[in-house]
C-alpha cells in the first residue's frame, strides 16, 4: 500500500515537473511598439489597481501593461500599488489601547 503510494506520488510530481518545464518555455508576440509604457505609467497603473482589477472583471482590460519597459515599469507599479494599498504604514497604525 505504501509503495503504491509512493508510485502514485513520484508519478504526480514528474508530470507536474513536466508541466512546468513546458510552459517556462511560452513565448509572447511582442508586436514593434514605438514608445513602451515606463515608470511613470507603472506608478500611475500601480496606483489605479483596484479600479483597474474590478474594470477587468467585466471587460478584457488587464491590470498590468504588456510589453512594457522593463524593470522601470515595474518598479513604478510596485511603488504606485503601495501608495494605493498603503504600504508598510498599515501596520504602524494599529495600536492596542489599554
Amino acid at each position: 500500500m505504501k509503495t503504491q503510494y509512493i508510485k502514485n506520488a513520484k508519478i504526480i510530481l514528474l508530470a507536474l515537473g513536466g508541466v512546468i518545464l513546458l510552459s517556462s518555455c511560452a513565448t509572447h508576440s511582442i508586436a514593434h511598439i514605438g514608445d513602451p509604457p515606463g515608470f511613470f505609467s507603472g506608478l500611475i497603473h500601480g496606483f489605479l489597481i483596484m479600479f483597474n482589477f474590478i474594470i477587468g472583471l467585466f471587460t478584457d482590460y488587464k491590470i498590468y501593461s504588456f510589453p512594457n519597459s522593463g524593470g522601470w515599469y515595474d518598479f513604478g507599479f510596485l511603488i504606485g500599488a503601495s501608495m494605493f494599498l498603503g504600504g508598510g504604514s498599515g501596520a504602524g497604525v494599529c495600536r492596542k489601547k489599554k
